[in-house]
């Protein structure tokens, strides 16, 4: 089975158990075009965070200042946005988050600082530097050192006359046809140039990196540094190239949570871990651009339901987690994988018993359901990674020799 399609079916099944859930629990939320739009504001930061996590790591660099990264983003755009506007917000994002990105590229690679320390310091710094600036920007002008001014955010759009048409289905409530105009409906809907730039990197970079000599050289340095340089690959351009990239992605995910319409601004601790759940993203893509758009997407949606309506959907969603285990349970006994099945029910019936016993989630639990999802989703997928072989590893120039 090609893998697109696998993707396909993938997600048509997704659709399926969340139009069952929703008409069983009467969570019309579930599908509603207004969740999936508030899903894709709110995955934007976490799938450009997974891109940066994705370039760096593909180049044998572990970036786990993509938060720090991302934080000097909220900060650049704000200030860039406030003197020139939206675009300029775009861009101040990205130069700010390149500069962490140079700093963690001169750590890791010119100075081999542990990968992981370099990263932990730069997202250290980059709250400590934003708080600073802040301070000494936003202060006389808001009062507020630590907020910014309300900023100009981009003008939304839909795709018509196909937004309109998927509307008209989703008003007609008939199950699964409404849910997946629904669902469809919030993709082709309010849209931002952020939104749009977000969707297409995806294959950008997948055909960047997998389809060019410059792709496959920046890889070669992250699966086999020493045979790269033997080939004549200059490894230290390549992998600075990647992580002032990665960095450059990191602070536009910063760009997005400013211009996100319901904020427009600087706000202190507005990432809020995003940069970390871009990495899980990234993890549970396998390292791949369609598997971290699915990672996004999953943490995205999750954060809209619970912020669209509260603990009755998070509440929801656990019943929907015990069909799709159930499925589980039954594809693996077809596959007479008996471990995994009897592991896969057993969870399913926790679950089940979980939504059975309570009414609802509270709304204090139910604002981390993204970060458990996080937890959970990388516990099951970590069976079958493949990151790539040198990632992390220390390396110094020469040793091709």
């Amino acid at each position: 089975m090609p893998p697109w399609l696998r993707a396909v079916i993938v997600v048509v099944i997704g659709v399926l158990i969340l139009s069952v859930t929703a008409t069983l629990t009467n969570q019309l939320q579930l599908t509603s075009r207004g969740t999936m739009q508030a899903a894709v504001l709110l995955a934007l930061p976490i799938l450009f965070a997974a891109l940066g996590g994705l370039w760096s790591e593909r180049a044998g660099v572990i970036n786990i200042g993509l938060e720090g990264m991302m934080v000097l983003g909220t900060w650049g755009a704000a200030w860039a946005g406030y003197n020139w506007g939206p675009w300029a917000a775009v861009i101040g994002g990205m130069v700010f988050g390149a500069l962490g990105g140079v700093l963690h590229a001169i750590a890791t690679v010119t100075f081999n600082v542990n990968h992981i320390v370099s990263g932990v310091a730069i997202t250290l710094l980059g709250l400590g530097i934003t708080k600073y600036l802040s301070t000494l920007v936003f202060l006389p002008i808001s009062h507020n050192p630590r907020q910014s001014p309300l900023l100009e955010g981009f003008e939304t759009f839909s795709v018509q006359p196909l937004a309109n048409g998927l509307l008209a289905v989703e008003n007609q409530q008939i199950a699964p046809l409404s849910d997946f105009a629904g669902l469809i409906g919030g993709l082709v809907s309010g849209l931002t140039p952020l939104a749009v730039i977000g969707f297409a990197l995806v294959p950008i970079s997948y055909l960047v990196l997998w389809r060019t000599r410059f792709g496959l050289r920046l890889r070669s340095c992250g699966e086999n540094p020493v045979a790269a340089e033997s080939l004549g690959v200059h490894v230290f351009t390549y992998k600075y190239a990647a992580v002032v990239i990665s960095g450059g992605l990191a602070g536009l995910g910063g760009a997005a949570l400013t211009l996100n319409p319901g904020q427009l601004g600087y706000l202190e601790g507005q990432t809020g871990g995003r940069g970390y759940i871009g990495l899980a993203a990234m993890i549970f893509g396998n390292w791949r651009p369609s598997g971290l758009l699915g990672g996004a997407a999953l943490f995205g949606y999750v954060d809209g339901v619970q912020l669209r309506a509260g603990g009755e959907a998070v509440h929801a969603l656990l019943y929907g987690a015990s069909i799709l285990a159930v499925g589980l349970a039954l594809l693996w006994v077809v596959r007479r994988q008996w471990k995994t099945a009897v592991f896969a029910a057993v969870a399913g019936a926790v679950v089940y018993a979980i939504y059975f016993t309570i009414d609802t989630v509270p709304r204090e639990f139910a604002t981390y359901a993204p970060q458990l999802v996080t937890l959970l989703v990388l516990a099951a997928a970590s069976q079958r990674l493949r990151p790539p072989a040198a990632a992390g590893v220390e390396y110094r120039r020469g040793e091709g020799d």
